[in-house]
């Protein structure tokens, strides 16, 4: 059963509300709901999805259910992820500590400024685009986050694809082609800074 990509981002919500839940043992549905502004019948049919979590009138136990949705979300473990593009928004990027915070490791940095190939940020060192491939291979890395200019953002996750990677994060403002088996995500910041002022002309009229 395919699962909608809404619930998936509504379980890192659950996840992250009860992080800063007060609720140390038990929560209900609803006190969930109260958290993350969905409603309790929302909660429950995307928790149905992956089992049975809690019992009717019973609530959820809050240290149990943490551990099922960080599995579910496959951060009970650590990951290697390599980011490609190394210019400010790829140095804010690395600089976010929510990555490390839940398991995500840039292991590699890759660009195609000869100014920039062989030196270190943060004790990584940003290495030629063109050995992107042996690298990926020889180190099993299966996600990258995308962080170049557009004109360039298809030829790069091209090269990820052909190099094995399954998941992509991606920051460039256009949308790209990869095979059904990739995973790609794409963040525009424009494009949400758009919908501001949509609702921003909107509320104006």
């Amino acid at each position: 059963m395919k699962i909608p990509s809404s619930s998936i981002s509504r379980i890192s919500l659950y996840y992250r509300a009860l992080l800063l839940s007060k609720h140390t043992s038990v929560i209900s549905s609803q006190e969930l709901a109260n958290l993350t502004q969905c409603s309790a019948a929302q909660i429950r049919k995307d928790l149905t999805y992956f089992g049975q979590f809690g019992r009717p009138g019973s609530g959820y136990n809050v240290e149990v259910l943490k551990k099922e949705l960080k599995k579910i979300l496959g951060i009970d473990r650590d990951w290697d992820v390599a980011l490609v593009g190394v210019g400010n928004l790829g140095l804010a990027l690395l600089a976010y500590k929510g990555f490390k915070d839940q398991g995500f490791n840039i292991r590699f940095m890759f660009d195609n400024d000869r100014k920039k190939i062989g030196k270190s940020k943060q004790g990584i060192k940003i290495r030629d685009i063109k050995n992107l491939k042996p690298i990926i291979k020889s180190n099993r890395i299966n996600m990258a986050v995308v962080a170049v200019p557009q004109e360039s953002a298809q030829d790069v996750v091209d090269r990820l694809v052909a190099s094995g990677i399954k998941a992509i994060l991606n920051f460039a403002p256009l949308v790209l082609n990869v095979k059904e088996d990739v995973e790609l995500l794409n963040i525009d910041l424009s494009m949400e800074m758009e919908r501001l002022t949509y609702f921003l002309q909107r509320n104006k009229a």
